[in-house]
């Protein structure tokens, strides 16, 4: 099977657009610094509801991106990490991310061009 994220039909598109979406790539991103718990990867993706993450996780999940560790304690203890996959993705993401950040003056220069117009 090729891929090809144009064609409609191609189930590359889902995976793309979970984990280039605004709760993906965050939630991919700060699991790339370190595994987490639920609540410790909330607090740390600001903005995020309980069930934008809930659903988040297990796309990613399903995608193969993160894995879901129920690690068997009293009470039950959950820790997400990511996959050999998901860490190559954070990766360029990563990359992504640290490019925008080193040029938000230049875009921000530009939207007030634009704005002004």
């Amino acid at each position: 099977m090729v891929a090809d994220i144009f064609a409609r039909d191609c189930s590359s598109r889902s995976v793309v657009e979970a984990v280039a979406g605004k709760w993906g790539t965050l939630v991919m991103l700060a699991l790339g610094e370190e595994p987490r718990r639920f609540n410790a990867l909330r607090r740390r993706v600001d903005g995020v509801s309980e069930k934008m993450l809930s659903q988040t996780l297990q796309t990613l999940e399903r995608d193969g991106m993160v894995i879901r560790d129920v690690q068997k304690e009293i009470p039950p203890r959950v820790e997400y990490s990511l996959t050999v996959l998901g860490g190559q993705v954070a990766a360029r993401l990563r990359s992504l991310v640290g490019l925008v950040e080193d040029e938000i003056g230049a875009v921000t220069a530009a939207r007030l061009r634009y704005d002004a117009r």
